[in-house]
């Protein structure tokens, strides 16, 4: 059960490492120009930690497209789940909360 738990969240957590790592090294050179909080490599992550892969790249593309130079922009946060299914460490790889733990 928990192999197939870690393969199943896998994907997942190749998409965070790889979002961290752009947020460590490529971000930085932009400086802050992001319209919106949380930036969109932020959302984008936050999305994919709590909607998985397939939605949480379709919710960081839907962010993307919105932002642009004529945006209002503001806070815009990730919707949350209804039930959390996973948790989140403090790196941001997402795990199985265990039977009976929160």
């Amino acid at each position: 059960m928990i192999v197939l738990e870690f393969l199943w969240l896998l994907p997942r957590n190749a998409c965070v490492l790889i979002l961290r790592g752009y947020r460590a090294v490529i971000s930085p050179l932009y400086g802050d120009v992001c319209r919106y909080y949380p930036s969109c490599s932020a959302y984008t992550l936050q999305a994919i930690q709590r909607h998985g892969v397939i939605a949480g790249v379709a919710l960081g593309a839907w962010r993307i497209a919105r932002c642009h130079p004529w945006a209002k922009g503001g806070v815009d946060d990730v919707p949350q789940r209804r039930v959390p299914r996973y948790r989140i460490t403090d790196f941001g790889f997402v795990v199985a909360t265990g039977h009976g733990k929160g």
